[in-house]
């Protein structure tokens, strides 16, 4: 699979090398890219339901479940992009840091939240 921006590397596991990042999320978030106009650099996708953050959950998340990525921002105004395009293109988990947007395609109610 070819994405735009994208390779799947860009979303393996920092702590175990795993990747099972969704395809069908990473082509949404391809697609969110191009509608944002700057790129993205990747801080976390895939996570191992063993990966030290996950590990401590009730029950592993939705990095875990692949269908999850934080979007490191350089200002407020990248971070008010990403959140207003994101919710465009039906993200339902949007979280909102000082230097990363979470962003992820969950199958509850939309949930918006700061860290």
């Amino acid at each position: 699979m070819h994405f735009r921006y994208f390779n799947l590397a860009d979303f393996a596991c920092q702590e175990t090398g795993e990747n099972e990042i969704d395809i069908d999320f990473v082509v949404a978030l391809d697609e969110l890219r191009e509608e944002c106009g700057f790129p993205f650099v990747i801080t976390s996708g895939y996570r191992s339901p063993r990966h030290s953050i996950e590990a401590k959950k009730a029950s592993p998340g939705t990095h875990a479940q692949g269908i999850a990525a934080d979007v490191a921002v350089q200002s407020g105004t990248q971070r008010r992009i990403i959140v207003e395009k994101a919710i465009e293109a039906g993200f339902n988990g949007i979280g909102i840091a000082k230097t990363f947007v979470h962003v992820d395609m969950r199958d509850s109610t939309p949930v918006m939240w700061t860290y």
